[in-house]
């Protein structure tokens, strides 16, 4: 079951990471060009926040069943886990970041929705959605993605 779940993680991040960084640019093209939000750029933002969602829930599981997450803080201590740049990344950082990073784009989803005009809401999803994607690379594993 955990390698089915960190096969299933591992792989829908690609998708993750593309479809935010194309939701990114696109909203941010939309906010410098000064084009009119249509129903395009409701799409593309809507599928990002659905891709993050299941890849957080794909994650919460593997991170329970995981011997690199709650496991190994239960099995090691915290300080432990802590001292060690492997252990810390896999059982603090990453989950933590990957949450905050969900956070961000569903606010900046959610609060694009109440604005009236193309540029607020472009503006809006760029600031979310830029900051989710920075924190996003900031965390991801990149030794195992290489």
């Amino acid at each position: 079951m955990y390698t089915t779940f960190q096969f299933i993680h591992s792989y829908w991040a690609y998708l993750v990471l593309l479809v935010v960084v194309l939701a990114t640019i696109n909203a941010l093209a939309g906010f410098f060009s000064k084009r009119e939000y249509g129903a395009k750029d409701f799409r593309i933002s809507l599928f990002a926040l659905i891709v993050t969602h299941i890849q957080l829930l794909i994650g919460l599981i593997l991170y329970f069943i995981s011997p690199l997450g709650l496991q190994n803080i239960t099995n090691s201590g915290m300080g432990e886990v802590m001292k060690n740049s492997e252990y810390r990344l896999y059982a603090v950082e990453h989950p933590l970041v990957m949450i905050l990073t969900v956070v961000f784009i569903t606010i900046g989803y959610s609060k694009h929705k109440k604005k009236l005009l193309s540029q607020g809401k472009f503006k809006t999803l760029a600031i979310f959605y830029t900051i989710a994607l920075v924190l996003m690379l900031s965390r991801i594993p990149w030794a195992q993605w290489f």
